[in-house]
């Protein structure tokens, strides 16, 4: 069922392209899990990957704990009825910032030589895995379960443990104990980045679009990930720790895979990184440009440290650790931030999710091009960065404009040659110079993306578009183009778009009979893929969700729903206001918010937040505007949250906490000595800087379809 090769996974024997994200599910409610994990299978989501803690699991020696958000099985359970695969990380190390990298403390005091063959330390990680086990049991894929993948450890022998034969042989120990206890899946992965070693098992690659683990307290370097190249690894993880430069496998031998392409940042205490959708978007298209065949983001769902018994489990110096971070926080920045909150990285990947869900099967047999003059310098900001992927017939050209913290100039009528591109007819090749060249086309600063060429669609080819794939519903391929964004209709019968004509984004060669829709990029990251006996695409200005039949809208303003094609029947309480476009328009009011905070300041520290109108039919989230060097929120004297300020946007949802009347705030002030890296510095007052600004309160409600 699922296999590899050098170049892709394949499952049914055919090119898979998968798209995979984290979410731990120690950190998150029971009770949200379901949720979680259908708004990342929303977002593109087809493999949920989660750390095992042993820490959350046997924080005092012999007494385990596998009950409530902890409770594994049920986890595992559930990801299968939201019809997803798993990979299972079962460590015994697995970092994640948390305390100890996960081991817990008695563990760390025993005396036993760590993350090694001794006997001692492999007795410890054989019942720890054997609990494991005992949890997973009946649930992998060859019992009609969700786990196809299995990881062993993690940056082995890059963040600690042992390098060279004794740590390939560590390796391949752990794996082989983990199949003898009776885990057993098509995948074993490892962590293969920064001189890690692998055992031989098929290693997954990382990225992040910059380093907050970092010591300095400034800008840093351009990140060699927004760069169209070869090489699999990223030198800057773990450069807290110490790293290897050169890989310890054969990247020849084994398909270019990621597992932790940053969805996020985290926020440590000396570095404050805000890190922009578009920042890990345009890192992901240079990836994809690349040759990856599998995209997988750490983190893609945040969430919150689990209580500790006897300390808090969090990384931090104190205990060891590299980094100092929050004690409850893992909010990550991550596309579905600690509560589950939209951020906007959620519908830049979902761009791509959808992309490959639908087109990944093909992308997989195209390896990756890049053209002796695409800059491979991080810190270059003059030269053209673009790539090709195809297969001969038909295929993709890459570009990207987009550096994190670095201006990119604009690169008017770009003309550019396909390498390896044979005329023929029934392309409509156009070729000279021993290449394909493409029309000329824009790009513009900040701009990141790819088009397709000689692609063949319903009824047709597209020989070149200033367009991007986004799905396929039904027969009709969907495309969308940000020449389309600030396009306004003709008259009001007629679609958004229309005053560009298709014909000067789209160069087909039979235009009588392609079946093909265009819409804007504004309206493709709005937009959702609905299957089901018939599959349609909508476009919500509210996030939603599909489970099985239902459609739930997560509504924080008035619903518009814009679907193609239209639904048989109207939904129960909306109203259709007729066609837009191919689109048919349903509209649908929702509760006025009725919720209010009033803030009281108790000392120059100290705020109470006092609410009113909270109707537990809703869901309600809390956005903190504040300015400190950091928060935390008590809820009747017991500590419930924290932030590291970087932006002053902290958000905290109530129904988690149970719909509290009340809430206090303490802040610790922010000095203008203090030694951290902030991408903005707030305005103070006598060298420091300590205040809430602000509480809104914003109602959602959940309105479900059919």
């Amino acid at each position: 069922m699922f296999h590899y090769d050098a170049n892709c996974l394949y499952k049914n024997n055919k090119p898979w392209f998968p798209f995979m994200g984290e979410i731990h599910y120690s950190r998150l409610p029971a009770w949200e899990w379901r949720d979680a994990l259908l708004k990342m299978k929303a977002g593109g989501i087809t493999i949920a990957a989660s750390y095992n803690f042993w820490i959350h699991h046997e924080e005092v020696k012999g007494e385990w704990d596998f009950d409530g958000s902890k409770n594994l099985k049920e986890f595992v359970v559930t990801i299968k009825d939201c019809g997803m695969y798993m990979l299972l990380r079962i460590g015994p190390w697995s970092h994640g910032e948390a305390r100890n990298g996960g081991f817990p403390d008695w563990l760390m005091e025993d005396g036993c030589r760590l993350r090694s063959d001794d006997p001692a330390y492999l007795k410890y990680v054989k019942i720890f895995f054997g609990k494991l086990y005992d949890q997973v049991k009946g649930l992998f894929f060859k019992d009609g379960g969700p786990i196809i993948g299995i990881q062993i450890e993690n940056e082995y022998g890059h963040v600690g443990g042992l390098g060279g034969e004794e740590g390939e042989q560590h390796m391949r120990t752990l794996a082989e104990m983990a199949k003898k206890i009776g885990f057993d899946a098509p995948l074993y992965t490892a962590t293969g980045w920064g001189g890690a070693v692998t055992g031989g098992l098929l290693p997954v690659m990382g990225g992040y679009p910059d380093a907050p683990w970092d010591r300095r307290i400034t800008d840093i370097e351009p990140s060699g990930n927004y760069v169209f190249s070869h090489e699999r690894n990223d030198t800057s993880i773990g450069s807290d720790a110490g790293f290897g430069s050169a890989l310890e496998y054969d990247p020849t031998h084994f398909p270019y895979l990621t597992a932790e392409l940053g969805g996020g940042m985290m926020v440590t205490k000396h570095r404050r990184v805000v890190v922009s959708p578009q920042d890990i978007a345009a890192m992901s298209i240079a990836k994809l440009g690349s040759g990856v065949a599998l995209l997988g983001y750490y983190m893609y769902h945040g969430g919150a440290n689990p209580e500790g018994k006897l300390t808090t489990l969090e990384e931090s110096k104190a205990s060891g650790g590299y980094n100092d971070l929050p004690a409850m926080s893992y909010d990550f920045q991550c596309p579905l931030g600690a509560y589950g909150q939209y951020h906007g990285s959620y519908d830049e990947l979902r761009l791509l999710g959808m992309f490959v869900a639908d087109f990944g099967e093909d992308i997989c047999t195209m390896p990756a091009i890049i053209p002796d003059d695409n800059p491979q310098d991080p810190t270059d900001k003059e030269r053209l960065r673009y790539s090709f992927r195809h297969n001969g017939k038909w295929g993709y050209v890459f570009f990207n404009n987009h550096v994190r913290h670095m201006y990119r100039p604009r690169f008017p009528q770009v003309s550019i040659m396909v390498p390896g591109m044979k005329a023929s007819d029934e392309t409509g090749a156009d070729v000279t110079g021993g290449g394909l060249r493409l029309p000329t086309f824009d790009i513009e600063p900040g701009q990141y993306g790819f088009y397709p060429f000689n692609m063949p669609v319903g009824g047709g080819v597209i020989k070149f578009a200033e367009a991007t794939p986004l799905c396929k519903i039904g027969g009709t391929t969907v495309l969308y183009s940000s020449k389309l964004d600030n396009c306004k209709p003709q008259n009001a019968n007629e679609g958004s778009g229309i005053c560009v004509d298709e014909k000067d984004i789209i160069v087909y060669k039979d235009t009588k009979n392609a079946d093909v829709l265009l819409i804007s990029r504004k309206d493709a990251l709005k937009a959702y893929k609905l299957t089901g006996a018939t599959q349609r695409l909508v476009i919500s200005n509210n996030p939603l969700i599909q489970d099985g039949d239902t459609v739930t809208v997560f509504a924080t303003k008035d619903i518009k729903l814009k679907v193609y094609p239209k639904w048989d029947k109207v939904p129960e309480g909306f109203v259709c206001q007729g066609l837009d476009g191919k689109f048919a328009v349903y509209t649908r009011s929702v509760p006025a918010n009725s919720g209010k905070s009033d803030i009281t300041q108790l000392s120059d520290t100290r705020y109470r937040l006092d609410f009113s109108g909270i109707d537990p039919a809703h869901d309600y989230e809390i956005c903190i505007k504040y300015t400190a060097e950091s928060a935390k929120a008590y809820i009747n004297g017991k500590f419930v949250m924290d932030d590291f300020y970087k932006d002053g946007q902290w958000v905290i949802n109530l129904r988690r906490h149970g719909y509290p009347k009340s809430m206090e705030i303490e802040l610790n002030p922010l000095n203008k000595d203090e030694p951290l890296y902030l991408e903005a510095w707030p305005t103070m007052e006598n060298g420091t800087v300590c205040r809430v600004d602000d509480v809104i309160v914003t109602m959602i409600s959940r309105v479900s379809l059919f």
